[in-house]
C-alpha cells in the first residue's frame, strides 16, 4: 500500500465516525410515528423521543475532547464505535419507552463526540498539501450517511409490523465495520509525542505519512510544546485568536438557517404551495445537492484554500436566501422558485460552510489545546443548532417566512465580512506553523 493510499484509508476509517453520526442523526425520522402510537407518546413525550439524541450530541461534544486527550485519539474513536453499536441494537431491542431513550441518548453522546474525535485524528495524521480534502471526507460521510438512512427506512418500511426495529438495527452493521477498521490504524503521532512522550513511535508513524519529512515534523512539534506557562489551558490570552475564530464560524454555520432548512424542508415547501408529495420529494433533493456540492468542495478546498470557499459561499447564501425572503413577503411562490432557490442555497452551503467547519476548526488551535478547542467549536455547533431547530417552527409561525428568512440572510453579511476581515488561510500549512502565525499575532 503507498503512502497515499495508507493515509486515505485512516481518514475514511475515522470519517466512518461521521457516516455513523448522519445516519443516526437521520433515521428517527422513519420510526417517531410508530414509536409515538407503540407507547401512547403524549406530546412531550414525543418531543423528547426526537430530541433526546440532540442532548446527547450536545453534552458529547462538550465532553469528547477529555478521552481523546487523556486517552489518545485511537481508544477514543473505539469508545465512539461500541456507543455507536451498543445505541443500534439497544434501541432496536427496546422493550419500553425509557430504555429506548438511554440507548438512543447513547448514540447522541456518540454524535457529539465523534465531531470532536474524528475531525482531529484526520487532521493530526494528514500531510499540509492534503488535510483539507481528507478532514472534509467528514463532513461528506455525514451527508451521505444521512442520505443512506432514509433510503434505508423507505427499503425497510414495508417488513412488518416492527419494521422500526430493523430500521434502528441496521445501523449495527456500518458500527460494527466502524468497530473493527479503528482497531487497524494508528494512534496520533502528535498525541504520542506531547502527551505520552513516546517519541520513537511518535516518529513511526511520522514515517509511515511522510518518511522525507517525519523527522522534520517531530522537531516542529516538539518546538511547538515550548510556549509560554499556561498555555495548556484553552482559556489563555495566548489562544483567544482560535477561541474567537472557532466560536464565530460555528455560530455563523448555524445562524445561516442549515438545520432549520434540512429539518423542516417539507414543512417549508408546503408553505409555499407545493403538495406534500411534492414537498417530501423537494426534501429527497436537498440531501441530493448536499452531497453532491460537498463532493465539489473537497476537491477544491486545498487548492483554492478555505477563505475563497467561504467568500463564494457566503455570497451565494446571501443570494438565495434574500431571494427566498423576498418570495415571503411578496407571497410569490409561482412555479419552483422557492425549491430551486432552496436548492441553490444548499448547494453554496455545501460548496463552503458544511465542508470547511471540521477542517477549519481542527486545524486553528495549538497541538497543547487542540481536543478543548475542538470540543469548543463543536459544542457551539451544536449548542445553535439545538437553538435553531427548537425555535424555527416559533419563529416561521408568529413573525412569517420572510422575516426569518431576512434574519438569516443578514446573518450572512455578517459571515461574509468575517470570512474577509478576521479569517486566516490555512492550506498547505503545517499545523506547527498556523500555531506560530497565532503567537506572533
Amino acid at each position: 500500500m503507498s503512502q497515499k493510499q495508507r493515509i486515505f484509508v485512516w481518514s475514511i476509517t475515522a470519517a466512518l465516525g461521521g457516516f455513523l453520526f448522519g445516519f443516526d442523526t437521520a433515521v428517527i425520522s422513519g420510526v417517531e410515528q410508530s414509536l409515538q402510537s407503540l407507547w401512547s407518546l403524549n406530546v412531550w413525550e414525543h418531543g423528547l423521543t426526537v430530541s433526546i439524541a440532540l442532548i446527547g450530541t450536545v453534552i458529547g461534544s462538550m465532553l469528547g475532547g477529555i478521552p481523546a486527550e487523556t486517552f489518545g485519539r485511537k481508544k477514543t474513536l473505539l469508545w465512539i464505535a461500541i456507543l455507536y453499536l451498543a445505541a443500534s441494537i439497544g434501541t432496536a431491542l427496546a422493550t419500553d419507552w425509557n430504555i429506548f431513550l438511554i440507548f438512543r441518548f447513547l448514540g447522541g453522546l456518540g454524535v457529539g463526540a465523534s465531531s470532536v474525535a474524528a475531525p482531529m485524528y484526520i487532521t493530526e495524521i494528514s500531510p499540509a498539501n492534503s488535510r483539507g480534502r481528507l478532514v472534509a471526507l467528514f463532513q461528506f460521510n455525514v451527508v451521505l450517511g444521512i442520505l443512506i438512512a432514509y433510503l434505508s427506512n423507505f427499503l425497510l418500511a414495508g417488513v412488518g409490523a416492527d419494521s422500526w426495529r430493523w430500521m434502528l438495527g441496521v445501523q449495527a452493521i456500518p458500527s460494527l465495520i466502524f468497530l473493527v477498521a479503528v482497531l487497524n490504524i494508528p494512534e496520533s503521532p502528535r498525541w504520542l509525542l506531547l502527551k505520552k512522550g513516546q517519541v520513537a513511535e511518535a516518529l513511526q508513524v511520522l514515517n509511515m505519512i511522510d518518511p522525507a519529512t517525519a523527522k522534520e515534523t517531530l522537531v516542529a512539534i516538539q518546538q511547538s510544546n515550548h510556549h509560554i506557562e499556561g498555555s495548556t489551558r484553552l482559556f489563555s490570552a495566548s489562544h483567544k485568536t482560535p477561541i474567537m475564530l472557532a466560536v464565530l464560524f460555528a455560530v455563523f454555520n448555524q445562524v445561516s438557517g442549515i438545520n432549520a432548512i434540512i429539518y423542516y424542508a417539507p414543512r417549508i415547501f408546503e408553505m409555499t404551495g407545493l403538495g406534500k408529495s411534492s414537498a417530501l420529494l423537494s426534501s429527497a433533493g436537498v440531501g441530493l445537492v448536499n452531497l453532491i456540492f460537498t463532493m465539489i468542495s473537497m476537491n477544491l478546498i486545498d487548492r483554492f484554500g478555505r477563505r475563497t470557499l467561504m467568500k463564494i459561499g457566503s455570497v451565494g447564501l446571501i443570494i438565495t436566501l434574500g431571494l427566498v425572503a423576498r418570495a415571503f413577503y411578496l407571497q410569490d411562490f409561482s412555479g419552483m422558485s422557492v425549491p430551486l432557490l432552496l436548492f441553490g442555497y444548499i448547494a453554496f452551503f455545501g460548496f463552503s460552510q458544511g465542508a470547511v467547519i471540521w477542517v477549519f476548526i481542527s486545524e486553528i488551535f495549538p497541538n497543547e489545546v487542540r481536543a478543548s478547542g475542538q470540543s469548543l467549536g463543536s459544542f457551539t455547533h451544536w449548542l445553535m443548532a439545538a437553538i435553531i431547530t427548537f425555535t424555527f417552527p416559533y419563529f416561521a409561525e408568529h413573525i412569517g417566512g420572510g422575516n426569518t428568512f431576512l434574519f438569516f440572510t443578514i446573518m450572512m453579511v455578517l459571515q461574509l465580512l468575517f470570512v474577509v476581515r478576521l479569517m486566516p488561510e490555512t492550506k498547505g500549512t503545517s499545523l506547527e506553523q498556523i500555531e506560530k502565525t497565532f503567537l506572533v499575532h
